[in-house]
């Protein structure tokens, strides 16, 4: 299940040869898609061409496509390339940004947010292909940080429909509403309820910006057809009282719904996809942990989904916690050695909490005796303090991480002791924090791990957005000094420490492991997300650096390198899919066939099937 190093990249000579011709090549098997390259057939022609974002090219219609399409005198007669437009457009966007001040960390976030939305609004093909070359800059523009503004000021931005909106109001009329939507496949789906957005609570309707953006990066990272991605809100009502008394709000203003009603809402909405997209896949993103594993454990077996928040990060956060292990000098496989004190006992919190439980149980052995052991190295606590077996009213999902009351005795620690204690008492290898609760990490926090049993302590600050994290790198780095590794969830700076010495600040985004787990889903034709498939998709993340690079303390890659990373990712899906016996093949590349690929020809059967934003040739035809 690990991921290829970067050693077993394929040659251009292979991937020449793997896209032969079977006649022309015996040992190998061509994979290539050919929806790039053979014209599109369109029913519409003149200005309604130019209107509609998944055909419009602007100025770089050809003129034999203008008399082709009508469309000669609507556009100014000099014909561009698509790389000339965009240097035209980023001259305009460097011009526009200037002009405004807001923004979680880039003073121009959400001014650049609305530029590239414009663009998205009119030109899909230039949209994609100007954030695939600027993803490093432009990630943390469609998604997050910046899109926690987007979603708090969604009411003000909305100007062109984006996706489909299921409501309470809608019951017992799914089924029909959603042959509405234009698209006859749909591969990815991005649902949320708007309870949970980020960590800023329930922001109803407004949430659908989440939806939006995470699909940016499907097709961005893991090369999914855009034509074939289906942002979802489901409004069941919202409990935030601003919005049902906000006259522009544009939800359902009634309190969320809640139990059996809530729960038929969301069954509804899943027959109604499923029926008309049976391949489909649907990740859950942003619902309050309330549900979120309600609907993980609801759904996982019947239908293609699984849940970011609960899966996604805990696949980042281990693929990060097994670099701690590298960055330390250790194997990954002295894992299960470490004690952790995670902070935070949200959806975010248990996903990571379980995930690490699981891969230590399989490093232990993958018994029952491994999996109660695993439980002993971590230390969890919430906004009460520790959790212990003494706790009232435990949450189910938390119980069992929490501490015997001798466990905890002996450690000299109490139910309900402070995070400060617990670091002192512990004197843990990784401080976790997925608390939501920003600056948690306090100064004396800080200072506490100096007693920590290992020569490089790790400490991941991953909540969202930026106001959410629990320290800053150069809180940190201050504080603690170099020999520190330090993650986050959103992007820092990495901090100058003088004397030619940096602090990287890693990001630990979501961003590298769930376009991979969906592409990966896609490609293999499984039938469901399987653990395995999940941990599968961690190691590989993990593995993806070299020697020299965790050494250094750097243990997530750059965003600039997603489209290899996600390709990576999802080749080890598909590997785990297979040997799970899982797969059923995609397209033409049936369940037998896929058994037959090594890990090379996997690798570019994945290359070969991603989405690249090139302009299709155009041929009008009569309905």
């Amino acid at each position: 299940m690990t991921c290829y190093s970067r050693q077993m990249r394929l040659s251009a000579s292979l991937i020449k040869r793997l896209k032969r011709t079977a006649a022309g090549a015996s040992t190998t098997r061509s994979f290539t898609t050919t929806e790039g390259h053979r014209p599109s057939i369109v029913h519409k022609r003149s200005i309604d061409i130019l209107h509609d974002p998944w055909y419009n090219k602007g100025t770089a219609f050809s003129m034999t496509e203008r008399d082709r399409l009508d469309l000669r005198g609507l556009l100014p007669p000099n014909v561009m390339s698509s790389v000339q437009q965009i240097e035209r457009f980023m001259v305009d966007l460097k011009r526009l940004e200037v002009n405004a001040r807001d923004g979680p960390s880039d003073p121009n976030a959400l001014a650049k947010w609305r530029i590239l939305n414009r663009l998205h609004d009119r030109n899909e093909t230039m949209y994609y292909k100007v954030l695939i070359a600027n993803i490093e800059e432009y990630a943390p523009i469609v998604y997050t940080p910046t899109v926690g503004l987007v979603c708090q000021n969604y009411g003000g931005l909305f100007r062109r429909p984006r996706g489909m909106y299921f409501s309470a109001a809608d019951r017992g009329e799914m089924m029909s509403m959603v042959y509405n939507w234009p698209a006859d496949q749909v591969d990815m789906i991005v649902v949320t309820d708007g309870s949970r957005i980020l960590g800023l609570g329930d922001l109803g309707v407004q949430g659908i910006g989440i939806a939006i953006g995470k699909l940016d990066l499907y097709v961005a990272a893991a090369g999914m057809n855009p034509q074939r991605v289906l942002p979802v809100m489901i409004d069941v009502g919202t409990s935030n009282e601003r919005l049902l008394k906000d006259p522009l709000y544009l939800g359902l203003q009634e309190h969320r719904l809640d139990g059996e009603e809530y729960l038929a809402v969301i069954d509804e909405f899943m027959e109604a996809v499923f029926t008309r997209w049976p391949h489909v896949i649907v990740q859950f993103e942003d619902f309050q942990s309330k549900w979120a594993f309600k609907l993980l454990q609801r759904y996982r077996n019947t239908y293609r989904m699984f849940n970011d928040d609960v899966q996604g990060t805990a696949g980042v956060a281990i693929a990060g916690l097994l670099g701690a292990v590298r960055a330390q000098g250790k194997p990954m496989i002295d894992f299960p050695k470490m004690k952790i004190v995670v902070a935070g006992a949200g959806s975010a919190g248990i996903g990571v909490l379980n995930a690490a439980r699981k891969t230590m149980a399989r490093m232990l052995g993958n018994n029952e005796t491994a999996f109660q052991s695993a439980r002993s190295q971590f230390w969890v606590v919430d906004a009460q303090g520790l959790i212990t077996e003494e706790r009232a009213h435990i949450d189910s999902e938390a119980l069992p991480f929490a501490r015997k009351v001798k466990e905890a005795d002996r450690q000299g620690l109490k139910e309900g002791a402070s995070l400060v204690e617990v670091v002192k008492q512990v004197k843990p290898d990784v401080l976790l924090g997925l608390s939501a609760v920003g600056g948690l990490f306090s100064k004396e926090v800080l200072e506490a791990l100096k007693g920590s049993t290992s020569t490089k302590p790790a400490i991941f600050a991953m909540s969202n957005p930026t106001k959410n994290a629990e320290c800053t790198p150069e809180e940190a780095f201050s504080t603690l000094g170099e020999n520190i590794i330090f993650a986050s969830g959103s992007p820092f700076q990495d901090v100058d420490l003088g004397n030619g010495h940096i602090g990287h600040c890693n990001q630990g985004n979501n961003m590298y492991i769930f376009p991979g787990i969906g592409l990966g889903t896609l490609l293999s034709g499984s039938r469901i997300i399987s653990d395995g498939m999940l941990q599968a998709a961690a190691e590989c993340l993990a593995a993806y650096m070299t020697e020299e690079e965790v050494h250094g303390g750097i243990i997530y890659p750059s965003i600039s390198r997603i489209r290899d990373i996600t390709k990576k990712v999802a080749a080890a899906v598909v590997k785990e899919a297979i040997e799970e016996d899982l797969a059923e093949g995609y397209r033409e590349m049936d369940a037998r066939e896929l058994r037959k690929l090594n890990q090379e020809e996997i690798e570019a059967y994945v290359h070969d099937n991603m989405w690249r934003p090139e302009y299709p040739t155009l041929v009008f035809k009569n309905d």
